[in-house]
C-alpha cells in the first residue's frame, strides 16, 4: 500500500475523526457513522471511500448491512517506517541522560 495513500487520507481531520470512532467501537454502519458527523450521507461515504482506498478501513457485510471496521496496520507501518527509526535515538539519549543526572543525585 502507499505511504501516500495514507498519508492523504490521515491528513483530514473528518477522516482522523471516522478512523476515532471504529477505534472506539468497530463494525459501524453508515447510518451509525454518518449520526457523528454534521454532514451528508454523500459526503461521509465520500470519505469513507478515501479511508477505504488507503486500506485503513475494511467493509464486510452483514445481511443488508455494510460493517466498517478500523484497519491499524497501515498506520502501524507509517509510525515503523517515518515516526519510529527518528525517534529512537532521541529516547535513547533521553534515557541516558537521565540515568547520569540520577547517578549525580
Amino acid at each position: 500500500m502507499s505511504d501516500d495513500r495514507v498519508f492523504k487520507a490521515l491528513a483530514d481531520p473528518t477522516r482522523r475523526f471516522l478512523l476515532d470512532l471504529l477505534f472506539a467501537r468497530d463494525g459501524r454502519t453508515l447510518t451509525e457513522l454518518e449520526s457523528e458527523l454534521e454532514m451528508s450521507r454523500f459526503g461521509v461515504m465520500k470519505h469513507l471511500r478515501v479511508l477505504e482506498d488507503a486500506n485503513l478501513v475494511v467493509t464486510r457485510r452483514s445481511g443488508r448491512e455494510k460493517l466498517h471496521f478500523l484497519n491499524p496496520i497501515p498506520i502501524r507501518e507509517i509510525h515503523d517506517r517515518w515516526i519510529d527509526k527518528y525517534t529512537e535515538p532521541h529516547t535513547t539519549a533521553l534515557l541516558e541522560l537521565k540515568a547520569e543526572l540520577e547517578d549525580e543525585s
